[in-house]
């Protein structure tokens, strides 16, 4: 059946009614994650949400609401142990909403009380999706639930399953719930307590494979997903080819790069057997993809890992996925101009297909944004935290990253320090792109001189 798109009442470039003011769709994503948070905020910020009574001071509770909204896994305190089921159970709700989005979690709704999808609401689709065009994003809505609780639902039988010897069935299947929605939203929070994560299970192959598939499926993005259940693996886009190429050759090399830096650590590897060693590593090259669980001691890695871990940190996952950073195909994209610019080429192509320079513009546009933004809030950090130098970069690229994994530096931070790196999660979640146009949309709109062509002069560099 065909889908009806309803355009009654919806020009989005008509002001609204009784001068009201009418957002565009990275504004409205931008105010709708930040009112999630607050909202999660206000209920962890409850007494029923604690273990402790007079529940969390009020900056904790918004830094553990945006963390759990923008699916990173930082925490300034400890999941399993400072909260109540009541509390666990609406970090678990704000991980789902802020993993799928709201715009598709608001739109399930209207889908299930039988209300047409509109035309606004298909452009914020678009934008929260990454999609390049209106058609079908209904579709890819209605997928997007289907999937995410099937791939959530096995796996979390499959933790329960696994943990039932040890938890008991009740407990292990609470945990196998929260786990894997934790897991497939890129989320990275545990209930293990102590900040323990998974390092308990780090040779407990069903516990990893089952982790990492979850980390991986949630990190290609719903439009891969949804391409590779369509055509099967054949035919696939150019989209599709080049986020599964790049996200399998930062996987396998960030596996053998973490194998060789840290098998003789023996804060890391070096108490372990081979194939327990190549598990760790492995685990440790695809969590560090935005998902923020570890199965090792994070801060007992040697420098060269850490450097390795930001690089992966800052690409992060792809467009459309449940995790953050720059994205997959933006570096790939970069990493493309460079060939093409070294070799002398006027044309970036990839599989026998031209990128347009609007790709690689917006490309340099997120890259220069990601720098300039990590490089401000580490500078603030080196002024307010007593840190060094690496745990302050660590921590400021896993928050924009959207990963979680930390040198155990975040339940120390200072009330500015928590409020940097909140700003860093939500830029990092929302995406510096949407970001910049939300901010300038409206100006760019009023200011008639946008479009005027001025003459060209010329300017040496380098």
């Amino acid at each position: 059946m065909k889908e009806v798109i309803d355009l009654s009442h919806e020009d989005t470039n008509k002001p609204g009614k009784n001068g009201s003011v009418k957002f565009d769709p990275p504004q409205v994503l931008v105010l709708g994650f930040a009112a999630l948070i607050i909202c999660g905020a206000i209920m962890l910020s409850l007494p029923q949400a604690t273990v402790k009574d007079g529940g969390l001071p009020l900056l904790d509770a918004i830094f553990t609401a945006a963390s759990a909204v923008c699916v990173t896994g930082l925490t300034v305190v400890d999941t399993g142990t400072t909260f109540t089921v009541f509390g666990q159970v609406v970090i678990l709700v704000l991980i789902q909403i802020g993993g799928i989005g709201f715009m598709t979690f608001a739109s399930l709704l209207a889908i299930i009380m039988g209300k047409k999808i509109t035309l606004k609401e298909r452009l914020l689709l678009q934008e929260a999706l990454s999609q390049l065009s209106l058609q079908g994003v209904v579709r890819l809505t209605k997928y997007i639930i289907k999937i995410s609780l099937l791939i959530e639902g096995i796996a979390a039988l499959v933790f329960a399953f696994n943990w039932s010897s040890e938890l008991g069935w009740g407990k292990s299947l609470y945990f196998g719930i929260f786990h894997a929605a934790s897991g497939f939203n890129n989320a990275g929070f545990d209930l293990f307590g102590n900040y323990s994560s998974l390092t308990s299970y780090t040779a407990d192959y069903i516990t990893n494979i089952t982790m990492m598939l979850l980390i991986i499926t949630g990190g290609l993005g719903f439009t891969v997903l949804s391409d590779l259940y369509s055509h099967q693996g054949k035919r696939l886009t150019l989209h599709s080819k080049m986020v599964i190429q790049t996200s399998l050759i930062l996987i396998v090399s960030g596996t053998i790069l973490v194998f060789l830096l840290e098998h003789t650590n023996p804060a890391t590897l070096a108490g372990l057997d081979s194939s327990n060693k190549i598990l760790a590593s492995l685990f440790q090259a695809v969590t560090a993809r935005t998902a923020g669980f570890n199965t090792i001691d994070t801060s007992g890695l040697c420098n060269s890992t850490h450097i390795l871990l930001l690089l992966l940190m800052f690409i992060g996952a792809s467009p459309g996925s449940t995790g953050g950073g720059i994205k997959t195909t933006t570096f790939a994209s970069i990493v493309l101009y460079l060939k093409c610019t070294f070799r002398g080429n006027n044309q970036v192509s990839y599989e026998n297909r031209a990128i347009s320079q609007e790709v690689i513009r917006r490309a340099v546009i997120i890259v220069f944004s990601a720098f300039a933004l990590i490089l401000m809030i580490v500078f603030i950090l080196s002024i307010t935290e007593n840190s060094d130098f690496m745990t302050l970069l660590f921590e400021t690229v896993s928050a924009f990253g959207t990963v979680g994994l930390s040198m155990g530096i975040t339940p120390y931070l200072t009330g500015i320090g928590k409020a940097a790196i909140i700003l860093t999660m939500f830029c990092g979640r929302v995406g510096p792109l949407t970001l910049v146009f939300a901010l300038s949309q409206n100006k760019n709109k009023s200011n008639g001189t946008n479009h005027i062509k001025l003459p060209e002069e010329r300017i040496t560099i380098g």
